[in-house]
């Protein structure tokens, strides 16, 4: 089975300038916690959660309603290709201990995302999905 079979592929996106306040009212709209960053080109540019707002800007001090979401965002991103197996997303989402990856397609282009959710309902793997799970939620160490 393909990730494009079980993605979720009705994401939207915020702007790298847009603020963190803009963020978190599509966040809370949309009922989620992550968002795409999607440059101009319409390519992905990082991710941005509300842990990342709360932990990067507003503990730090910073105005919501000034601080684009490029400060605050993650640009590391991992992600996976639509034609690409389930179980190779899986896998990914265990050795990384994310609960979910963007999907691009050929061109690096944002399709979708698939999250722990989609394979536990979509992939009818019961297995894969306890297992992914239990490696996501091995306890990380602690920040010095």
């Amino acid at each position: 089975m393909q990730i494009r079979e079980i993605m979720t592929a009705t994401v939207e996106c915020v702007r790298p300038d847009d603020t963190l306040q803009d963020a978190a009212r599509k966040m809370r709209d949309l009922d989620v916690g992550p968002l795409p960053v999607c440059g101009d080109d319409d390519r992905l540019a990082g991710m941005i959660t509300d842990r990342d707002i709360v932990v990067r800007a507003v503990a730090e001090g910073r105005d919501p309603k000034a601080t684009p979401v490029s400060e605050a965002m993650t640009e590391d991103i991992i992600f996976c290709f639509e034609e690409q197996d389930v179980e190779d997303a899986a896998r990914t989402m265990q050795d990384r201990q994310v609960r979910r990856l963007v999907v691009l397609n050929g061109d690096k282009r944002l399709v979708g995302i698939v999250s722990l959710g989609d394979l536990a309902t979509r992939s009818g793997d019961e297995e894969q999905t306890g297992v992914v799970l239990s490696d996501i939620s091995e306890p990380a160490t602690p920040a010095p």
